[in-house]
């Protein structure tokens, strides 16, 4: 038979040691050898049920008292079997993990108010939809309080009652030998209360699942990627929470002649080489309607021309960005005959021009 270890001596406190002494000490060996921290490692393992046996004796004033009198055995003698195995371990101590490790046992997380689930909905917009923004109202299905018990899961006028089985404690206790296993109550799920007369709309869970129109306002200068959140729009929490929020992913349309970068606008137009030559005032499109645009003579192909202002708005700042149009020189394909004679005779000048000034920089270099 192996010899226990002294609990005092597990803990490394002395004999008149208070609360708050063995509850620090607990703290400090539980997180050296949790089994988090130590996977794998048999011997952390059984250190760390060692102490979490010792504090579970030592913080109990009546257990306490029959250990300083009669040791372990006299412990026995009462019933106690030690501290057992984690899932009982975490659900007596589930408050010195929740505040020491940053999570819980498994009783205080299943009594823990959680908010509702998140929801998303893709939505697509036209393109001057994204540019100036919009209000729309869209479709959704989620779960809400029922309004008819108003979330208690009753029949109006009635109550929960207090689960027979596990009297309250949302625990169910069966001995093994030597330990005690605790499972979640399969009766009342945890809660430790049963509906014995359910709501007849719910049907005892509480929630009922809807279609809800809401209204969304597209504010301007989204784009393909945007997110926005609603909140309070998504499900019900389970446990009397705060409603979950509800995420509008954007996807946006092109556009028949503007193509986007960040706030700027890209547009790009056919002028004749006639045009490019003499130069013209054409309409173009812009976000704000047609106007009008003055091409200089020489404009050569790929130029740019840009107009201040004309863009999409940011959504920081709220100022526009710029229209950049890119000019495309339409060359034709077939002409007649009047239109190739003048073409020819162009093609003349042009070639007596440019002899001439192979003339004039050959004297000049003489």
């Amino acid at each position: 038979m192996t010899t226990k270890r002294d609990y005092y001596e597990i803990l490394g406190v002395s004999r008149n040691a208070d609360n708050n002494e063995l509850k620090s000490r607990y703290r400090k060996l539980a997180l050296q050898f949790h089994p988090d921290r130590n996977p794998g490692d048999k011997e952390a393992e059984e250190k760390f049920k060692e102490a979490a046996e010792a504090y579970d004796v030592l913080s109990d004033s009546k257990k306490r008292q029959i250990y300083d009198q009669f040791g372990h055995q006299g412990l026995q003698g009462q019933g106690f079997s030690g501290a057992g195995g984690f899932e009982d371990i975490f659900s007596s101590f589930g408050d010195i993990f929740e505040d020491f490790f940053g999570f819980g046992g498994q009783r205080r997380s299943q009594n823990r108010v959680r908010r509702g689930a998140d929801l998303r909905y893709d939505m697509t917009l036209d393109f001057m939809e994204a540019a100036f923004g919009t209000e729309t109202e869209i479709s959704i299905e989620k779960t809400e309080i029922c309004s008819r018990c108003q979330g208690n899961g009753c029949e109006p006028g009635t109550h929960p009652e207090t689960c027979s089985q596990c009297h309250g404690t949302g625990q169910y206790s069966q001995s093994q030998g030597f330990f005690t296993v605790r499972t979640t109550c399969p009766y009342c799920r945890g809660k430790g209360q049963a509906i014995v007369n359910p709501c007849s709309s719910c049907r005892g869970t509480g929630h009922m699942a809807v279609k809800k129109k809401v209204a969304v306002k597209i504010p301007a200068g989204v784009d393909s990627g945007s997110r926005l959140r609603l909140t309070g729009e998504g499900e019900a929490s389970p446990s009397g929470g705060p409603n979950g929020d509800l995420y509008v992913f954007i996807n946006t349309k092109p556009h028949k002649y503007f193509k986007r970068n960040e706030t700027n606008i890209i547009c790009l137009v056919d002028i004749s080489f006639i045009q490019a030559i003499l130069g013209d005032t054409i309409t173009i499109p812009t976000l704000n309607g047609e106007r009008e645009l003055e091409i200089p003579k020489g404009t050569q192909y790929g130029d740019t021309f840009v107009l201040k202002g004309e863009g999409i708005p940011s959504l920081r700042s709220g100022l526009r960005g710029d229209q950049i149009v890119q000019v495309d020189i339409n060359i034709p394909t077939s002409i007649n005959k009047k239109q190739e004679k003048l073409l020819k005779e162009f093609s003349a000048l042009e070639s007596n021009k440019l002899k001439n000034k192979l003339k004039n920089l050959l004297k000049n270099h003489q």
